[in-house]
């Protein structure tokens, strides 16, 4: 029902104004919350009755304060330092552990990663999700001795080893670490041939430039330590690449001929030396053999012209005998002249050898005989005959 209709009973929004209550006095609601809190702090004896107004206050100040004070507890983990600042001025450097300072604004604290190892990387931008470096062309372009120009990129990992220099005597630690670095393998690259940045230097001056790197950072006492350099790539320009890669490979067919080369002289040199050692020792050994030769040649000539001394007819009839067996035995024909007769005696020696094969002598009518014996006895028949036919010669 609207205020306005009839029988409404007058109750319409301004009506009963001067019947309604008043609003509760403030200072009746400040005593109360007194006497509530009084309650609380004093046994339960009432603020508004026996406590002092004053107390409260304190009471009702100490808290909020209690609690402020209590944000100024901080916890250093292992591994970090806490660095502590009183409206910015630097105060200390706090060990790990837990630690309080005053609460904020009036001082504040950093935690700083002082065993974190950092990279920064300079030419080149790794992207993790592709997994692959983008260049940089203005970091990456450097200018050598030899007036040529190589694209080198190269990562520095390195730590803090100074909170306090770390976070307030650089302005951007990282950037004035990427442009120290950029100077340094500048002035070092500078120093250098392309040559041998691209081939045998690559891993030394890599060193070079972090030795350069740590004594710029140390006289901007930045308060960092570089652990390491790595060369990420070193290559000449991409215009050029085709030309150099054919350097390259005319370098790498040069250095494997020459490796094929003293392996074959390491090859062939041992061989010649031992054969000409072996040729030596031969050498040697023909040279003492016929020494030792000359010597038992010299010793029996000796021993027959004693012999020849005593009996000179037997010797010489000995030395004879032996000379013709010594001949006779390295022919298979023997022809014998025979006292007497016109005909030669046929001495079929290489069918006597045949085992087996023994025959009594047989006389032609032509008056040759073919003796078929064993080697033995035609060697002593030959003897035999040859001493008659030298009497036969002697009367």
């Amino acid at each position: 029902m609207s205020w306005n209709e009839p029988g409404g009973n007058k109750k319409d929004p301004w009506s009963g104004r001067d019947q309604q209550e008043p609003p509760p006095d403030l200072e009746e609601v400040m005593r109360s919350l007194q006497e509530k809190l009084g309650g609380l702090f004093s046994g339960g004896k009432g603020l508004g009755k026996g406590g002092d107004p004053k107390n409260t206050l304190a009471v009702l100040l100490a808290i909020p304060l209690a609690i402020w004070a209590l944000t100024g507890i901080y916890i250093v983990d292992e591994g970090n330092r806490g660095v502590v600042t009183r409206f910015g001025k630097y105060i200390e450097t706090s060990q790990p552990g837990p630690h309080w300072r005053l609460p904020t604004p009036i001082e504040s604290h950093t935690i700083v990663n002082v065993e974190q190892q950092r990279f920064i990387e300079v030419g080149y931008r790794s992207n993790i999700r592709q997994q692959a470096a983008q260049p940089f062309a203005k970091e990456a372009l450097m200018l050598t001795q030899d007036e040529n120009i190589i694209s080198l990129s190269l990562s520095v990992q390195y730590r803090i080893k100074d909170a306090k220099s770390y976070l307030f005597n650089l302005n951007d630690p990282d950037l004035t670490l990427r442009e120290v670095t950029e100077s340094a393998e500048r002035g070092v690259i500078g120093k250098n041939t392309m040559d041998y940045v691209l081939t045998e230097g690559r891993s030394g001056f890599a060193d070079e430039v972090k030795d350069d790197i740590q004594q710029i950072l140390d006289q901007y006492d930045a308060g960092i330590q570089v652990m390491a350099v790595s060369v990420k790539d070193a290559q000449p320009p991409e215009e050029v690449q085709s030309a150099f890669e054919d350097a390259i490979k005319a370098r790498e067919d040069e250095q494997r001929l020459k490796n094929e080369a003293e392996a074959y002289a390491n090859d062939v040199i041992p061989k010649a030396r031992g054969a000409a050692a072996r040729l030596t020792e031969e050498s040697e050994g023909y040279k003492l053999k016929l020494i030792a030769k000359a010597k038992g040649e010299a010793g029996r000539f000796e021993q027959l012209l004693t012999e020849y001394q005593k009996a000179p007819e037997i010797t010489r009839e000995r030395l004879y005998l032996d000379t013709m067996e010594e001949i006779f035995s390295k022919t298979n024909t023997v022809l014998l002249d025979v006292k007497g007769g016109n005909n030669m005696i046929y001495l079929p020696i290489d069918k006597l050898q045949r085992p087996g094969f023994s025959a009594e002598p047989v006389k032609d009518s032509d008056n040759t005989q073919t003796f078929q014996d064993s080697p033995d006895s035609v060697i002593k028949n030959v003897r035999g005959a040859t001493v008659r036919g030298r009497e036969g010669r002697t009367q």
